[in-house]
């Protein structure tokens, strides 16, 4: 059920008219408490859309009471009229749900630069929220996608060691709860969008995830930034960065359960990395899923620097579309980093077999053991720097990716 797995929050995505297609294209996620404690995270692009400088501030007190959320549109330099068209939405939304506008945030993803239709826009939320349901996640989930071909929906169950709604122990029985009874387990919930301009910080993506714990913001927002620097920001199909990347997380405290920080980060890491799998997969035009993991580095952000050259190399992406495993690309995007290493210490390999080893000066595997025919690639980088490591997800380099953005706008 997406974000409406956790109990407290309803949701709906309709088709107000705004895509061409004639696709659904509004959704709305609503949260009905007890509590309305939130978090957020956006990009790190200067150039900001409308909506991120108005959800910006609408998370500075923690609370948010809803998210409304479009396709068809990025309301992204568009004049002054696109940020009024911001306020409008979250003042609608307000004033249908009972709240505060400074409790909305607004998410848009489409094309920069063009008007967002405003009475449609208004008319799809109106719809939306005469659609609430708690089954309305999914619909929800279709209605953000745009070139997606998929919707991308995960959630979670937490596990035992919280507290009742007043503070007092209660005791677990570690089995399965039901969503929104006290003493039972907790829900993590999210949907999400993304298929290009898939990196940090976060991807194109617009993503909301949902829990009925009870968390407040500080809590939150420690679980979240913990979860996307590990997910959503190892997430790096093609170097582009969106000027729309949003990630929410709400909490209603519904099930009346108070995780651990622990309880919760993981719960929500669990939700992001799949989520953010999930829009690996569906990266614009992709032949090949290519996971590129880096070992024996001296410092993470050392392993996380070289993983992303080689992730944004498109003479590598280029070879794996043509199942060529053409090493030399790999160690030539590493020689490009500021990574502590010694050129002559690094082995290379991919798919299992180690083409290169100690930079080349020993004979490694010939390359021609290599089979990139199948979808899922996998290249290791070990420094031998230190005990560091992490891991880029990236997509080839392919005709059908060149195609889909030389025709995106027309």
């Amino acid at each position: 059920m997406s974000v409406t797995a956790a109990a407290g929050f309803r949701a709906a995505g309709v088709v107000a008219g705004l895509k061409p297609s004639g696709k659904s294209d509004v959704a709305l996620v609503v949260n009905e408490g007890p509590q309305h404690s939130a978090a957020a995270v956006f990009t790190s692009n200067r150039c900001k859309a409308n909506p991120v400088l108005w959800s910006e501030r609408t998370i500075v007190d923690g609370t948010l009471t809803a998210v409304v959320l479009n396709s068809g549109g990025a309301n992204c330099y568009n004049g002054p009229e696109g940020f009024q068209t911001t306020h409008a939405s979250a003042e609608l939304v307000a004033e249908l749900t009972g709240g505060q506008a400074f409790d909305v945030a607004v998410c848009s993803t489409g094309l920069i630069g063009q008007p967002l239709d405003r009475p449609i826009l208004e008319a799809g939320i109106r719809a939306a929220h005469a659609q609430l349901s708690p089954d309305g996640g999914p619909a929800a989930a279709e209605a953000i996608m745009t070139t997606d071909t998929v919707a991308k929906q995960a959630v979670v169950q937490g596990g035992a060691g919280s507290r009742g709604p007043a503070g007092e122990a209660e005791e677990r029985s570690g089995a399965p709860g039901v969503a929104g009874e006290p003493g039972k387990n907790w829900v993590v919930g999210g949907m999400a969008k993304g298929a290009g301009m898939l990196a940090p910080a976060l991807a194109t993506m617009l993503v909301v995830i949902t829990t009925d714990a009870a968390a407040d913001a500080a809590t939150l927002d420690a679980a979240l930034r913990a979860a996307t620097k590990t997910t959503f920001d190892r997430l790096d199909t093609d170097g582009c960065m969106s000027t729309n990347d949003t990630v929410v997380l709400m909490a209603s405290g519904a099930s009346g359960i108070t995780p651990a920080q622990d309880e919760l980060t993981a719960a929500v890491t669990t939700v992001c990395a799949d989520l953010a799998e999930q829009l690996w997969h569906d990266a614009e035009g992709a032949h090949h899923d290519i996971a590129i993991e880096i070992t024996g580095a001296a410092s993470e952000d050392d392993a996380v620097e070289v993983a992303r050259a080689v992730a944004r190399s498109n003479l590598f992406k280029a070879a794996v579309f043509g199942n060529d495993p053409n090493w030399g690309r790999v160690l030539a995007a590493v020689g490009t980093t500021q990574a502590a290493f010694e050129p002559e210490k690094i082995d290379i390999s991919m798919n299992g077999v180690k083409v290169c080893r100690a930079g080349g000066t020993r004979f490694g595997e010939p390359s021609t053991s290599v089979d990139l025919t199948g979808r899922d690639v996998h290249v290791l980088v070990e420094l031998n720097a230190g005990s560091s490591a992490a891991t880029i997800l990236t997509s080839d380099l392919t005709h059908d990716y060149v195609h889909e953005n030389s025709a995106y706008s027309t």
